[in-house]
C-alpha cells in the first residue's frame, strides 16, 4: 500500500502547525550508542487532534552498507490512546524515507523562493529518492543535480528518478557541481560525530534554500554562518544535540519549523535571503504517517491480525 506525498505533506504541514501553537505532547528522543557512529532512538508522540499514540523505535549505522544491510531500521508501534493497548506494528524504514522528505517540502515552502525549479541532491540514497520525490510535489521542477560518493550509486539514482517524476537529473562530479545554480539543495549523508565536511561558504547561492538532513556532517561552519535565516524542526532538540557535540559552531536557529508555519515567525522574506532548516527528524512526522497507512489499512482490510 502507498501513501500519496501530496496527502502526507498537506498532512505535516498540519502537524507542524499543532507544534507551532503548542498542541502535541513529543518528548526529546532519548537515544543509545552502540557502535561508533550508529544511534538507536526512540522516538514517542501523542496528537491530540489526530487521537494518535505511538512511538518509533529506529537505528542508523552507517556500517551496514557494507554488510549488504540499510543504514536505517526500524519498528513502528500505534497504541489505542484510550487504553494504551497496541493497535499496530509496522516497519519504519519507508516510513521514515517518505516522512523525511514530506517534512524538507514542508520547510521548503515556507523558506524556498516559491518558484524553484532546480535542486541539488547530495548522497543518493534511500533519502536523496525520498526527499526529491516529496519536492516534486511540492514545485514544479525541471533540473536536479545528484552527487554521491560512488558515481555508480549516483548514475542509478539519476536514471531511475528521472524516469519516475519525468524530470532531467544530471549527475554532478562533486558537491560543489551539485549545489550549482540549485534554488534548493539537500544533503542526507550518514551522521556523523566527528565528520570532515565539505561544502564551503558561498556555494549554496543568493536566494537559495538548503535541508541539511545530516546535521552539521557535510557544512562547514563558515557556511552555516553565511546563512541569512537558520531554522530547525525543532530548537529544544538541537540544543540537546549541541549538548552532546554536534552543531559546535552552527548558529542557534532564530524559529523551529511549526513557529514559522503557524505564523509565529517569518519564513522567506526576501528573493536574495539565504535559508536554511536544519531537519533533525521528529516523532510527530512518523505518527502522522502511520495514522495515514493504519486508517487506509483498516479500510481497506489490508495487514495481518495477532491476538493481544
Amino acid at each position: 500500500m502507498d501513501l500519496p506525498m501530496p496527502e502526507l505533506i498537506a498532512s505535516l504541514e498540519g502537524a507542524f502547525r499543532m507544534k507551532g501553537e503548542g498542541r502535541l505532547d513529543m518528548p526529546p528522543k532519548p537515544g543509545i550508542h552502540t557502535r561508533g557512529d550508529s544511534f538507536i532512538h526512540a522516538m514517542p508522540a501523542y496528537l491530540p487532534d489526530l487521537d494518535a499514540a505511538g512511538m518509533k523505535w529506529i537505528s542508523g549505522y552507517p556500517g551496514n552498507s557494507e554488510k549488504g544491510l540499510p543504514y536505517i531500521t526500524g519498528l513502528l508501534i500505534l497504541n489505542d490512546p484510550d487504553t494504551g493497548l497496541p493497535i499496530s506494528v509496522m516497519d519504519a524504514t519507508w516510513i521514515t524515507a517518505k516522512r523525511t522528505g514530506a517534512a524538507t517540502a514542508v520547510a521548503a515552502r515556507h523558506l524556498a523562493v516559491e518558484d524553484s525549479d532546480t535542486v541539488g541532491i547530495i548522497a543518493c540514497g534511500v533519502q536523496g529518492r525520498g526527499n526529491l520525490e516529496a519536492l516534486s510535489h511540492a514545485f514544479d521542477l525541471s533540473l536536479a543535480r545528484a552527487y554521491d560518493i560512488d558515481p555508480g550509486v549516483a548514475r542509478c539514482y539519476a536514471g531511475e528518478m528521472g524516469e519516475k517524476l519525468g524530470i532531467e537529473v544530471e549527475v554532478a562530479g562533486s558537491p560543489r557541481e551539485a549545489l550549482s545554480g540549485a534554488q534548493i539543495a539537500v544533503t542526507s549523508g550518514p551522521i556523523l560525530k566527528n565528520p570532515s565536511p565539505a561544502i564551503e561558504a558561498g556555494w549554496l547561492e543568493t536566494g537559495g534554500f538548503a535541508c541539511p538532513l545530516d546535521f552539521d556532517s557535510y557544512w562547514k561552519e563558515d557556511a552555516f554562518q553565511k546563512v541569512d535565516k537558520l531554522a530547525t524542526d525543532d530548537k529544544g532538540q538541537m540544543e540537546h544535540y549541541r549538548e552532546i557535540g554536534y552543531f559546535r559552531n552552527t548558529p542557534r536557529p532564530y524559529a523551529d519549523l511549526g513557529e514559522i508555519v503557524a505564523g509565529k515567525a517569518p519564513g522567506r522574506e526576501g528573493e536574495d535571503e539565504r535559508t536554511m532548516c536544519i531537519n533533525l527528524g521528529l516523532a510527530m512526522e512518523d505518527i502522522v504517517a502511520a495514522d495515514l497507512i493504519y486508517r487506509e489499512a483498516r479500510r481497506r482490510n489490508l495487514g495481518t491480525e495477532l491476538p493481544l
